[in-house]
């Protein structure tokens, strides 16, 4: 059986972690992650996901990303249930986080958090503009910084190199 989920998006608020009762750390979150389409109105909803880290990860993932950052994560689906004080049985669906990925530098994530357009709570609603605004400007000025990989162009800008046959391990 296969049971892997693989996830791209920012977190609503800063994890949540806690401790349980023999000191294994685990943190909650949720992600905020937008759809490949547009509504009607042509604005990207997006889908909320709970999601649970343990252990060390947990902790790691708790000291570095704060809400809004850009996380990958990559896990698995785990479906429980439990009876709540009322008595009600109550389902939950979350995914379980093997591994995460910070998706964003440091500067970029302090630059974003201090731009007062994400400042709001209410900024995941409607599609998630402010988010996709911020993501594709800094996007933008990630691809005017990013080197020319091109298979044509001279990664050595037409210096040479100036090796000895004593240098070479062959």
């Amino acid at each position: 059986m296969i049971n892997n989920v693989v996830l791209v998006g920012r977190l609503t608020k800063d994890p949540d972690l806690r401790y349980t009762a023999n000191g294994t750390g685990v943190a909650t979150f949720t992600l905020a992650v937008n759809r490949n389409f547009t509504n009607q109105s042509g604005n990207r909803e997006a889908d909320f996901i709970n999601c649970v880290i343990w252990r060390k990860s947990a902790e790691t993932l708790a000291n570095y990303a704060r809400k809004g950052t850009l996380l990958g994560v990559t896990g698995r689906i785990q479906t429980r249930n439990y009876e709540n004080q009322q008595g009600q049985r109550v389902y939950v669906t979350e995914v379980v986080a093997e591994n995460f990925q910070l998706l964003e530098s440091r500067s970029a994530n302090e630059q974003r958090q201090q731009n007062p357009n994400t400042g709001s709570s209410d900024s995941f609603q409607g599609g998630g503009n402010s988010f996709d605004n911020n993501y594709n400007q800094s996007s933008q000025s990630a691809k005017n910084t990013m080197p020319d990989f091109d298979r044509d162009s001279d990664p050595f800008s037409g210096s040479s190199i100036d090796i000895s046959d004593d240098d070479l391990p062959f």
